[in-house]
């Protein structure tokens, strides 16, 4: 008589599955350092610079420089999709380690100027934004299907660790030893990440995404003709407006503005700003935990409209708090909805769409990034007149509303059960 495993076998062995697969080994903990990396320095640099001049809009225009390369991204998934995901991304990390090992020189000859750390975090954000997009279309290209929403789920763990770890890191190296051996170790990480991304490259099989050459286009070509592609497809379109409006709204919140919130509101140093990152990351974590379990159950763009408008609610909450034993819950409520909304976007993404044209689409995702850029900007300016709490607030309802109209315009491709992008994976 023929014996079947129990059910709950594979269910168990389901969360790790992705680690079967090669290219995953390697690139979950390149992806690992890499957040670190950003969170630390995020986390140092933010600090450094509110410290220093003062000023709440200088930390709001930091944190816009670390964005301005969003309108590159693009091209960086055309790249990818010509000559690799992997090889673009590991020359992208090429060059974090070598801007961080020019600012970690400058902390130790005590040459360091906020002027300096602007400049750097503006070279820094013409690269930086685009990694994201390029490790997802490199999950894509090489993770089968039955295994996407379990590595996207697993993968998120490597930046939702990070806002733990690597900020409650970075704020304890500031303060126990200082800038410089600080940077040491965030150019550390960022020269590890390196490595490895070049390392999950295997010689003997060709990748896996297919490249967009058609005939002898250009680059351009390519672009336009990613371009018209989420134009025309009406669920890529709605979610790169979903995208748009979570960067414009909640992620300047969440993390460009954490520092003043710390600052003027409780009234603490850059170890309780570590603490607040913290919280955030951690129940970030949790999600990607609770994800790579059940992630296969889920509908991905309901789940995505409905822990999206969660995590506004909850950063409103936080907002309006008055000392960090009451913040915290919230700060950890906010990183879990964050994460619940985000994952489901990025799987729904990869899995509808053309494998020739991931690259490029995982590119213009990251054009929602953009978003911050103004969001913070006047954000800053809003603190200035209305202060911290009203501005959350504010920029929380009305971001409410939109998701709503957003949802209503689109509901054909995002709410209804029986949508592409509400089927459960197999």
């Amino acid at each position: 008589m023929a014996l079947h495993p129990a059910p709950e076998t594979p269910m168990r062995a389901s969360a790790f599955a992705p680690f079967s697969v090669r290219s995953f080994r390697f690139q979950w903990p390149a992806d690992l350092a890499t957040s670190w990396a950003f969170e630390m320095e995020t986390l140092i640099l933010g600090w450094y610079v509110l410290v220093e001049t003062r000023s709440v809009l200088m930390l709001t225009l930091f944190a816009s420089l670390q964005h301005m390369g969003t309108l590159l991204a693009p091209m960086f998934g055309v790249m990818g999709d010509r000559i690799g995901h992997r090889k673009v991304l590991a020359t992208m990390r090429a060059v974090y380690t070598a801007l961080a090992l020019t600012l970690m020189t400058l902390a130790y000859s005590g040459l360091l100027t906020p002027t300096y750390v602007l400049v750097i975090a503006g070279v820094m954000g013409l690269v930086r934004p685009s990694d994201i997009g390029m490790r997802t279309a490199l999950v894509g290209a090489t993770m089968p299907s039955d295994k996407l929403m379990g590595a996207m789920s697993i993968q998120r763990t490597t930046q939702d660790s990070a806002k733990v770890a690597g900020a409650l890191t970075g704020a304890g190296l500031v303060a126990l030893l200082g800038i410089g051996p600080a940077y040491t170790v965030v150019a550390s990480f960022y020269a590890i990440s390196a490595a490895l991304t070049l390392k999950g490259a295997n010689p003997n099989a060709a990748p896996r995404q297919v490249m967009a050459r058609t005939g002898n286009a250009s680059p351009w070509g390519d672009l336009r003709a990613g371009m018209a592609y989420v134009w025309n497809t009406p669920l890529l379109l709605a979610s790169m407006c979903f995208a748009f409006l979570l960067n414009c709204s909640a992620f300047p919140m969440m993390n460009g503005l954490m520092p003043v919130m710390a600052k003027e509101i409780y009234h603490t140093d850059q170890t309780g700003l570590g603490y607040l990152v913290a919280a955030g990351g951690f129940g970030a974590l949790m999600s990607s935990v609770v994800m790579s379990r059940i992630g296969h159950r889920v509908r991905p763009a309901r789940t995505m409209i409905v822990f999206s408008a969660g995590w506004l609610l909850a950063l409103i909450l936080f907002a309006n708090t008055t000392h960090p034993a009451a913040g915290i819950p919230f700060l950890l409520l906010a990183g879990l909805s964050q994460g619940l909304g985000q994952i489901p976007m990025a799987t729904m993404l990869i899995r509808n769409s053309e494998a020739q044209f991931r690259g490029r689409i995982m590119g213009i995702r990251m054009l929602a990034i953009y978003g911050n850029i103004p969001g913070l900007l006047l954000a800053g300016w809003l603190i200035q007149r209305m202060g911290y709490p009203m501005t959350v607030t504010a920029y929380g309802t009305v971001a409410l509303i939109l998701i709503v109209v957003v949802t209503l315009r689109w509901r054909m491709q995002l709410w209804r059960r029986d949508a592409p992008a509400n089927s459960r994976a197999m």
